[in-house]
């Protein structure tokens, strides 16, 4: 593998947008790095994030020399991209955050869905977009821990009666508020985009930053950072922690025709 591309989350919530870029950028060698001994971020400090985060970025740079690290988790990016940008100077970041600005866009009635964690919905830049992008909307925020655990351990495993139950919790809850736009402001929740589509119906526009970011990335590539045209990248998966892995790891690395390399 040559200098890869780095996609952080504490769990599988890196898959969704390393597919999703590969799809489009097939040339690319992509690590997905799922740190999974630090699952879940949500419940965790600002103080306590930034400082794994760096302890596991220094990790990664020195081991795989990334080009570009992309931390695929809007809690990470909120908690801790200006300190990691400010601590790895050379090495260009890609965050993810709430795609507030589309879904300001996107909405008719301007009531605004977030679901996030609750680390994201505490931090205040959700308004600030909001205020920047629509002032006139009103935004909804619901944090949902219990839908990041669903993803991480159930998901792979779960009937589509399940999944579609599931999705229906928040797509009702958030249309009898009002809004007519829901952001998935969490990496995870980009596993059950499709359920989300179906139980939102026509009424519901379902808004995340999947292009926002692959196309962020594109820019950096092509500031003098793309693979040979013509080569065919690597895409593979390791995963923090000690122990064997659970299964879903190998039935979703398969789905995503992803290499499961293991530990860290």
């Amino acid at each position: 593998m040559n200098k890869p591309i780095i996609f952080l989350d504490s769990g599988l919530g890196c898959l969704p947008y390393a597919h999703f870029f590969r799809f489009r950028n097939g040339a690319e060698d992509i690590l997905c790095l799922a740190d999974r001994a630090n699952f879940p971020y949500g419940p965790k400090t600002k103080e306590e994030l930034t400082t794994l985060l760096l302890d596991l970025t220094e990790r990664v740079v020195q081991k795989y020399e990334p080009k570009i690290f992309v931390i695929a988790c809007n809690t990470a990016t909120l908690s801790a991209l200006d300190i990691l940008q400010e601590r790895f100077s050379s090495l260009p970041f890609v965050g993810t955050v709430p795609a507030v600005k589309p879904a300001v866009k996107a909405s008719r009635l301007r009531s605004i869905g977030v679901l996030a964690t609750a680390r994201t919905i505490a931090e205040p830049l959700i308004g600030e977009l909001r205020d920047q992008h629509g002032r006139d909307c009103r935004l909804i925020p619901r944090a949902a821990p219990e839908l990041v655990e669903f993803v991480e351990h159930r998901y792979s495993a779960a009937s589509l009666q399940e999944r579609r139950e599931m999705a229906r919790r928040y797509t009702d809850h958030f249309r009898a508020a009002g809004a007519d736009t829901l952001v998935l402001a969490c990496t995870h929740f980009l596993l059950m985009r499709d359920d989300f589509i179906a139980e939102a119906g026509e009424d519901m526009a379902i808004i995340d930053s999947l292009l926002g970011v692959c196309k962020r990335i594109e820019f950096l590539l092509d500031e003098g950072r793309r693979a040979p045209a013509g080569s065919e990248g690597e895409a593979r998966i390791l995963v923090t922690g000690t122990g064997p892995l659970e299964p879903y790891w190998k039935h979703l690395s398969g789905a995503y025709d992803f290499t499961l390399d293991g530990n860290l």
